[in-house]
């Protein structure tokens, strides 16, 4: 083996032909080869005492949470199953990784971002995308036909992140599916309740739920001469209007789509609308559109579902917007994404400005029928919640306001005011762990009880249950409420019970 002066130099020479490659634009799989040729000869350089050097870091697109993250994480978990729930839905959950061929296919431009597992033992393995293909095989593999789940639960793509975003390579999905026959835009305007309630609940800020059908677009495509077999590569360009100008989209289309510059001429004139009711009943009245069978479908079932919104009372923060096409292949018909605004300073009758997604979806009856060998189709709907991104913005929004964020259920400490007195905290304990409190109790033989009181401020603990000599004799305890600094004797017998009362009224 090479001295370590040797290796260094290697590394180094190997360094400088990696940020030449990168910078001449090699390709690809070139670059990936030299990378790792790097990487063995720093594998190969060790410390002094032989032990091999390596990043201590979370892999890209990845992190950590600490207590008071999850703490915060959990809460709006919370929110989010609590809505779930009350809409009548149950849970279930499927394998981290799938048969490569159950993803292929299914998710258009983006399959590219599907993470591939090297072969372990005979299967060609993928890590799930999302949560909505893996459901949908679910349906078809235990011939189910109607269920309302929800799942909650990691997926993965192999994208750019932007963690400060809240835009990452492994993240949480929160989903809310409706499967089954009934009739057009029920269960598609409880799904966009659902949503509405989440972010009310959550208190982000303003929102806005922005929807569409793909049966309009596909009209609107072939009403403004789109190929047919260009019409999931224009709906993926007209997906980024969100993030990119009108300019720019239109350039993609025409420069790398191959549209023609009038057909996306006249798709730039229908992108720019957006309503609600109003704009469903005017379009039906456009000539064009209005002959074509997608788009007539589209447009009818969308006055029903915004009859249904209204009765819903949330028509105030739903737009019928047709710049919004959801890239991924499996829609089939409504869609829909919740947007984060903030408005402008300029003039009451400026536009919103979205800040970012929070929430997408939509339906999907066909994705089952692609998993059936009969062919037999499920139809489906559904919401997606995207926590990370939530998350981000509630983390942001504690460390702005400075709140203290409890990391911790504990109800209460149990102290002592003397020494040797712990066999007698450790039994006081016990007691109360069996009787469902929530309790602690400090690791040491003989602490101060400033030490004690200190932990209860620090972590946020509300009471301090007090045993002395004379507390045992009586058969009583001192409860101090850690905030006032309030004391009272309860009888040992009445303990749990005043416990609990005063953590319902805290």
């Amino acid at each position: 083996m090479a001295d370590k002066g040797q290796l260094q130099e290697s590394i180094k020479a190997q360094g400088e032909v990696v940020r030449k490659l990168k910078e001449a634009k090699a390709s690809k799989d070139q670059i990936v080869e030299e990378v790792a040729k790097l990487l063995e000869l720093k594998a190969q350089l060790g410390t002094d005492d032989g032990k091999q050097m390596f990043a201590l870091k979370t892999p890209k697109g990845t992190r950590d949470y600490n207590p008071k993250q999850m703490a915060i994480r959990e809460s709006v978990f919370n929110t989010i199953i609590s809505c779930f729930k009350r809409h009548g839905a149950e849970t279930i959950d499927t394998p981290v990784f799938e048969l490569k061929e159950t993803l292929t296919g299914k998710y258009g431009e983006d399959s590219k971002l599907i993470y591939d597992l090297k072969d372990q033992g005979g299967e060609l393995l993928s890590l799930r995308y999302d949560l909505t293909v893996p459901f949908a095989r679910y349906l078809a593999m235990n011939k189910i036909s109607n269920i309302k789940r929800y799942h909650i639960a990691k997926v993965y793509r192999r994208d750019n992140p932007a963690m400060t975003k809240g835009r990452y390579r492994e993240f949480y999905q929160c989903d809310f599916d409706i499967a089954g026959q009934y009739d057009p835009m029920i269960p598609d305007a409880e799904c966009i309740k659902v949503v509405h309630e989440i972010l009310t609940e959550l208190q982000l800020g303003d929102f806005r739920i922005k929807v569409n059908d793909r049966r309009i677009l596909d009209g609107m495509f072939a009403v403004c001469g789109v190929p047919d077999d260009k019409f999931r590569a224009i709906c993926s360009t007209v997906d980024k209007l969100d993030k990119a100008s009108w300019e720019e989209v239109k350039n993609e289309m025409v420069g790398e789509k191959g549209l023609a510059p009038e057909a996306a001429d006249r798709i730039g004139e229908y992108v720019r609308m957006h309503g609600g009711f109003d704009l469903a009943e005017k379009l039906l009245q456009d000539p064009q559109l209005s002959q074509n069978k997608h788009a007539l479908e589209g447009l009818t079932d969308m006055k029903d579902l915004f009859k249904y919104l209204e009765l819903f009372k949330i028509t105030d923060k739903v737009i019928f917007d047709l710049s919004l096409a959801r890239g991924l292949d499996y829609y089939t018909g409504v869609i829909y994404e919740a947007v984060l605004i903030r408005p402008q300073n300029v003039h009451p009758s400026e536009e919103l400005v979205s800040v970012g997604s929070v929430a997408g979806g939509g339906r999907y009856d066909g994705l089952v029928g692609m998993f059936d060998h009969k062919g037999r189709k499920v139809p489906c709907v559904g919401v997606s919640v995207g926590i990370e991104r939530v998350f981000s913005i509630l983390e942001h929004k504690a460390e702005a306001s400075e709140e203290k964020i409890r990391t911790t259920e504990t109800q209460v400490l149990v102290a002592s005011a003397q020494k040797n007195l712990l066999e007698e905290r450790l039994k006081l304990t016990s007691e109360l762990w069996d009787a469902g409190i929530k309790a602690e109790v400090l690791y040491k033989k003989n602490p101060k009880l400033l030490s004690q009181l200190q932990h209860c401020e620090e972590t946020g603990i509300p009471l301090v249950a007090i045993i002395g000599e004379q507390e045992l004799k009586e058969g009583v305890v001192k409860l101090r409420n850690v905030a006032t600094r309030e004391e009272v004797d309860v009888s040992r017998v009445t303990l749990v019970e005043e416990i609990k009362k005063r953590s319902i009224q805290s």
